[in-house]
């Protein structure tokens, strides 16, 4: 009879865990780039009673194992990468990858502690660097001032990102920015009041072998950990990178109909769980009657 107290216990604990999994994709549904989460359980240890027996040599039939259940444990929690919807905002500066990939962002101006974002709501400072909402950097290759060349490999390890309100060309004229665009490439292309148009950078995209892997650090930021592979650091739109969209940001992908079926489904079994309890109590104190 104990064992049920516990496995009570164990359900009303679990449950409560999935509720506060569901509390937070639901906090979340408008977050930019927020991933939900779902938690899984799986039941914990038994209690064998009888073994199982195999056939006897006189015809009698085998024998299957007794065993109890000792409750529930929350198996894992599960970060959903699935794309959420792109919505319009033509903002020069809202960026969204459509396909598989991550924004590249870093807390100082070397780059040495990357974090990886969906969230493409960028910003420029009064210095003229790239940002997220938090201040951190966002990383790419810059093109050279004079030419508009980019003078470094593909591959070449990601550095913040700027765009200047004016550039000094190969002869030596001050150009002022007028407009800038983003292509499918990630290449930002500045207008400039020579009429001419210049690479100014272009954003590089990070993708791993499992992105569920990815710890979240809040902010609508990731670190890689030691379940999602290494980093690949590319362009987008080639070597399996999806396309930059500018003018638009992604969305959560939270589904709301789906959070709220399991909502009441959680809501019901940690009622059930507390019922086990309830009720194993009361067989406890008619056994404790007894005596009377």
């Amino acid at each position: 009879m104990l064992r049920s107290l516990y496995s009570g216990v164990s359900g009303m604990r679990s449950n409560q865990i999935k509720m506060d999994v569901i509390g937070n994709n639901i906090a979340n549904v408008n977050t930019t780039g927020f991933k939900s989460g779902r938690a899984r359980f799986q039941d914990m240890m038994s209690q064998t009673m009888a073994y199982a027996q195999a056939p006897t040599p006189d015809n009698l039939g085998g024998i299957n194992a007794q065993q109890v259940g000792l409750g529930v444990r929350v198996g894992a929690i599960d970060t959903i990468m699935t794309a959420g919807g792109l919505q319009s905002t033509n903002r020069d500066l809202d960026f969204a990858v459509e396909g598989t990939g991550f924004f590249i962002v870093s807390q100082d101006a070397n780059a040495t502690v990357q974090l990886y974002t969906r969230d493409g709501a960028f910003y420029r400072d009064y210095e003229g660097n790239l940002v997220n909402a938090s201040g951190y950097r966002v990383l790419g290759h810059m093109a050279d001032e004079g030419t508009g060349d980019f003078l470094v490999p593909n591959d070449a390890p990601p550095l913040p990102l700027s765009i200047q309100n004016s550039r000094t060309l190969a002869s030596g004229d001050v150009v002022s920015l007028e407009t800038f665009s983003i292509d499918a490439g990630g290449n930002i292309i500045g207008v400039y009041s020579d009429g001419e148009t210049y690479n100014i950078g272009r954003l590089m995209l990070a993708k791993f072998e499992n992105a569920e892997g990815l710890e979240k650090m809040g902010n609508s930021n990731y670190r890689a950990s030691r379940n999602s592979g290494e980093v690949q650091e590319g362009l987008a739109n080639a070597q399996g990178f999806g396309l930059v969209r500018s003018g638009v940001v992604e969305m959560s992908n939270v589904d709301l109909a789906n959070e709220f079926t399991d909502l009441i489904i959680t809501s019901r079994s940690y009622q059930a769980n507390s019922r086990t309890i309830t009720t194993s109590d009361e067989m406890i104190q008619e056994l404790l009657n007894l005596k009377r």
